[in-house]
């Protein structure tokens, strides 16, 4: 880890109570992410016999979103917390190379979706013969084209470097305001990674919309297998726009600050100005997998039975738990009065403690269990009789404080199963232990 005291702009621009905001946020961003695209990936994992081709393009972007959270958001939580970036001038290179990777793979994956709904909507003719080949060169085709704008500033058309509120990295923005290479790059960037995809996702959601609500009016006139599959593309095209509308909401703001910077005068704009548009571009890893767990039926209809198997699980064993923990309370009490009556017993003063032990075979067994003077005939001293009956009487006391609190967890569970004391093997009359 190295840290650079003497560089500026590895320190923090921006108040420390607001660091600590930005640091909280981002762990919430970041353990949202790694559950919601883990959940997604698990999901299709377990229907991947039967994902379709145009599904795959959801999972590449829960890849990307993972990929974005595991490499940006442990080193930007670290540096808000410590009010500075504390990893290097290389790692802060690393660390922009993959937010830019990441994230231009993430809109080019929305873009190719957009343009597949498109066409297996507007001219299914074409659109069914979509086949998994044809959706894993796509797929390909968006890193690739991802790769190579993350490339660019590694050979120098553009920069790397710290944010202006110091505690993340990105493009040199003060680079891009002064240099015309680094300029040139952020209006290359600016218009193929965000106004071409926008108008792409524009026009083939329009043209979707214009063809459904077309062939509305004849819906009636369709076969029921018709209307079946016009009800799936319509679940596919809410899904879809509401995934673009999440990711434009979020990395909008960006992409108009790095014009800002590009074209205005950059010692004008505040540091909090760029933290703000960052904190919305990371968020857009969490809105992936919340729109397609919440709304995908097929999806949510895994989800919630994974999840009720694990719960019977539990259940289950948390029932045998606390069964197999009532029923040995229950034979205790059951038991234990008829032994504890005769040692309160009003002439238990003058007499010994007389226990019966059954069930054993020889006297060396009943003498081991029953340590109270087995067989004998010589009374009890009237002081150890009563230290016996004081001992005897917290036990009871404990022991009934323990059946409650039992009772309490397995009480649903014993009356489940319908366990009786009569089914209980082995039942037998013991000594009071």
């Amino acid at each position: 880890m190295g840290v650079f005291d003497k560089d500026i702009t590895f320190q923090s621009n921006i108040p420390v109570p607001l660091d600590i905001t930005v640091a909280v946020v981002y762990s919430v961003f970041g353990i949202c992410s790694l559950f919601g695209n883990s959940s997604l990936l698990y999901v299709s994992y377990k229907k991947k016999e039967v994902l379709k081709p145009a599904e795959y393009f959801i999972i590449n972007l829960a890849v990307s979103d993972l990929g974005l959270t595991l490499s940006l958001y442990p080193l930007a939580i670290s540096s808000s917390f410590y009010h500075r970036w504390l990893y290097g001038r290389t790692v802060c290179s690393v660390y922009a190379f993959c937010g830019m990777l990441f994230g231009i793979c993430s809109l080019t994956t929305l873009t190719l979706l957009s343009v597949v709904c498109f066409v297996k909507v507007c001219y299914p003719h074409y659109g069914n013969r979509f086949n998994r080949i044809h959706g894993c060169l796509l797929i390909a085709f968006a890193w690739f084209f991802a790769l190579l704008f993350a490339c660019c500033p590694l050979v120098h058309w553009g920069e790397y470097g710290p944010e202006p509120y110091g505690t993340a990295c990105c493009i040199d923005w003060r680079r891009s305001n002064q240099l015309p290479t680094a300029r040139s790059y952020t209006v290359v960037l600016f218009f193929f990674c965000y106004i071409l995809p926008f108008c792409v996702i524009l026009a083939s959601y329009t043209g979707i919309l214009a063809t459904v609500h077309a062939s509305h009016k004849t819906m009636n006139q369709h076969a029921s297998r018709r209307k079946h599959m016009s009800s799936i593309q319509v679940i596919i095209i809410k899904l879809s726009i509401a995934v673009c509308i999440g990711f434009f909401i979020a990395w909008s703001p960006y992409a108009l600050m790095s014009m800002w910077a590009a074209f205005g005068n950059i010692d004008n704009i505040p540091p909090l100005a760029f933290a703000m548009p960052a904190m919305f571009a990371k968020s857009s890893t969490i809105y992936n997998p919340i729109v397609y767990l919440t709304l995908r039926p097929n999806f949510r209809k895994i989800i919630c039975k994974d999840l009720g198997t694990l719960k019977n699980r539990l259940c289950t064993w948390n029932k045998g738990t606390c069964c197999c923990c009532w029923v040995k309370i229950r034979v205790r009490l059951r038991l234990a009065p008829e032994q504890t009556d005769r040692l309160f017993s009003p002439d238990c003063s003058t007499q010994p403690p007389v226990v019966v032990c059954r069930g054993h075979k020889d006297a060396f067994d009943c003498s081991t269990l029953c340590p109270q003077v087995h067989g004998a005939t010589k009374p009890v001293a009237d002081g150890q009789s009563l230290k016996e009956r004081d001992i005897l009487k917290k036990d009871k006391e404990k022991l009934q404080r323990r059946s409650l609190l039992c009772q309490m967890c397995a009480k649903t569970t014993v009356d489940s199963l319908h366990i009786d004391l009569q089914m209980v093997p082995g039942k037998q009359k013991v000594a009071w232990p």
